[in-house]
């Protein structure tokens, strides 16, 4: 099946919930210790955008989102072709002023994401797939080309996004077990997801053990469009439009030659340590 209208719809509603999150956004006072559940007015506005514009397209369609608003009351819960929405994703980047968040849209059909958009308003760069039509990347100033992941192969060689840590804690888990060379931070999971379909990362990990189809369904279809790999991270696949949104297990995202190596990696025993000879 075709699904450019699809997109095309998708692409319409991303756009203009942008243009009422940037207004916001000028405005808004940052706050610089913004927890990680936040969520804003700039969110909900976002979200009956985005709803409302897809289903005057798509009223037939089941719709899931992240906020509780009166749109998303309105529309039906189940169905065989649902739309999955995050209005904002990283909304800490959004209230902490740093642009890091995105706008995520996805239509799932019988459990598996047929369409997907991560937009990032702050930059104008959107990332965008279709099921069969490999991924693209576009920018305000028009141009679109298709995108990638990279073709590295090896954990050592590897460079491996994440959210923001601590720099006063220890490296984190995957840090510590995956050893790449690089490591970038971003809030967003979607700018991560893009970032991996965009040859921009090669993996991305979440230990977080509770997710739900909105921060994955846009997301997982880049990076598998791209020629990438999505699963928990003990390799199980993800599915969307259950009854019940969460995942659980985590999230390991990569430019699939990776994957079974960094799923292998993480899941190895911590070495014992060595007994004082002293």
């Amino acid at each position: 099946m075709n699904y450019e209208q699809e997109l095309a719809a998708a692409r319409i509603a991303a756009d203009q919930a942008a243009s009422v999150i940037l207004d916001l956004y000028a405005r808004f006072a940052a706050i610089a210790d913004a927890p990680a559940t936040i969520t804003t007015a700039a969110d909900r506005e976002s979200q009956e955008v985005i709803l409302k514009s897809l289903s005057e397209n798509f009223p037939g369609d089941a719709f899931r989102a992240e906020e509780r608003t009166p749109a998303l009351e309105r529309l039906s819960p189940a169905g065989p072709r649902m739309w999955i929405v995050d209005p904002i994703d990283g909304t800490r980047g959004f209230a902490r002023r740093n642009g890091e968040f995105s706008v995520m849209i996805a239509l799932v059909e019988n459990g598996e994401p047929v369409v997907g958009l991560v937009l990032e308003p702050a930059t104008g760069v959107c990332t965008y797939a279709v099921h069969g039509g490999g991924c693209r990347r576009g920018d305000r100033s028009g141009k679109a080309g298709a995108v990638h992941v990279t073709s590295v192969a090896t954990l050592a060689d590897a460079t491996l996004v994440q959210s923001h840590s601590d720099p006063k804690r220890a490296a984190t888990m995957p840090v510590q077990k995956l050893k790449p060379r690089t490591v970038t931070e971003t809030y967003s999971a979607g700018i991560k997801l893009a970032r991996v379909a965009r040859c921009e990362a090669d993996l991305y990990v979440s230990t977080y053990d509770v997710m739900n189809d909105w921060d994955l369904a846009a997301g997982h279809i880049l990076v598998t469009e791209a020629g990438g790999r999505v699963t928990a991270l003990d390799g199980r696949p993800h599915r969307y439009g259950a009854e019940s949104p969460v995942h659980h297990g985590g999230l390991l995202a990569s430019n699939g030659r990776l994957h079974d190596a960094a799923i292998k990696t993480l899941w190895e025993p911590e070495a014992p340590a060595r007994p004082n000879s002293g």
